[in-house]
């Protein structure tokens, strides 16, 4: 029997496009979040989105430029921000 795994849910890299936040984990998998769900990406520069830095040892996703924080957890139960319904 091969043994399962390892996970490991925290984040690597971080991409974030027009649309959508990418976050690779130290695992291998990939995640990705509409910015619909995350307004403040959402309506934030390419430059401001670009500008992001890991925090927690990669628990988390910080850009200083608009003091946004994105936890991997939440990502990975399919949460939106504070206020965002659809």
């Amino acid at each position: 029997m091969r043994p399962s795994p390892r996970l490991d849910p925290t984040a690597v890299d971080v991409t974030v496009t027009e649309a959508d936040l990418h976050v690779v984990l130290a695992d291998g998998r990939e995640l990705s979040a509409p910015l619909a769900w995350l307004p403040r990406l959402r309506d934030a520069t390419p430059e401001q989105r670009a500008h992001w830095r890991l925090i927690g040892r990669g628990e988390g996703i910080h850009w200083p430029d608009i003091d946004e924080d994105v936890s991997i957890a939440s990502l990975l139960r399919g949460a939106r921000a504070l206020g965002v319904t659809r």
